[in-house]
């Protein structure tokens, strides 16, 4: 599968070739011939919101600002209403602090929290439902030419997972056109970044789809539920709790997205099904990027 030349389409694209998210490390390979190869940086990020410390995330070590702002978005901690005033980020010191003009406390939230099931485990404070009550996702139609041709893009894209491995790419995408592709060794810091760059650019999530390599989890569908965005696509496979929750809340859950091949388990009212499935070229069974566990 050739890569994709023009990025144009992107915000934010990859940059597989960017300093400080990779390291050169020499082992042997099989036939114990020494073989130098590039592995993924995993590096602490302490988050505060004002004065208090609320979580340490382990991540690549881009987007800072963008992770700490989506990962408090998305814990319900800052909302669209808030002003934030400040985020300051000391590579130093490996710490992001956002500061609102509101005052929080959220002492009481932190004491209740879940670990859950991505890679470079993640961490949701309080109720995992919680804040998914009032949620109610646009009816946005989705085309099936999109899908097809998002998944052709995306797929193609020169990206970090293709030159090291080990990591998980989501990217927003409106329409056809991918927007921001992110990546990180935790899925859940992915979706972060997104929803951080969302909250700081005042972007709306109405008409957005939201494409991930990794598994659809329950933590992923309520991620996009809390984002506002009504469509979550993945190369992968779904947890059964995941389907649940995206039934109750409407979202448009497609998985085992592959060449011609998809299969949606929620909110199949909004699929416009407007390509041949017949005319899609099918994936080949080597293709360079595989679905993630």
């Amino acid at each position: 599968m050739s890569e994709l030349n023009d990025l144009s389409e992107y915000l934010i694209a990859p940059d597989p070739n960017a300093t400080r998210l990779t390291r050169a490390v020499t082992g042997t390979d099989h036939t114990g011939a020494r073989q130098q190869i590039n592995v993924v940086e995993e590096r602490p990020l302490t988050i505060y919101l004002n004065s208090q410390e609320i979580v340490t995330a382990m991540t690549i070590g881009d987007y800072p600002d963008y992770l700490a702002l989506g990962f408090l978005r998305n814990q319900g901690m800052v909302s669209a209403e808030d002003e934030i005033t400040g985020v300051d980020y000391d590579e130093e010191l490996e710490v992001v602090v956002v500061r609102t003009a509101r005052q929080t406390d959220y002492e009481d939230k932190m004491r209740r929290k879940t670990r859950t099931s991505g890679c470079a485990v993640g961490t949701v404070f309080g109720d995992m439902m919680e804040g998914l009550e009032g949620v109610v996702l646009p009816r946005t139609p989705v085309r099936t030419s999109w899908l097809y041709a998002l998944s052709a893009k995306i797929n193609r894209t020169p990206s970090l997972y293709l030159q090291a491995g080990a990591i998980h790419g989501t990217v927003l995408c409106q329409g056809d056109r991918p927007l921001v592709y992110m990546e990180d060794v935790g899925r859940h810091n992915a979706v972060d970044k997104i929803a951080g760059w969302m909250l700081s650019e005042g972007v709306g999530a109405q008409d957005k789809i939201l494409y991930t390599t990794g598994r659809l989890t329950s933590e992923m569908v309520i991620k996009t539920a809390m984002m506002g965005i009504p469509v979550l696509a993945s190369r992968s496979g779904f947890t059964a709790w995941g389907v649940e929750i995206a039934q109750k809340l409407g979202l448009t859950l497609i998985g085992r997205m592959k060449g011609r091949r998809f299969i949606c388990l929620s909110g199949e009212t909004r699929l416009l099904r407007d390509a041949d499935p017949d005319s899609i070229a099918d994936e080949p069974k080597r293709a360079g990027r595989k679905a993630s566990s």
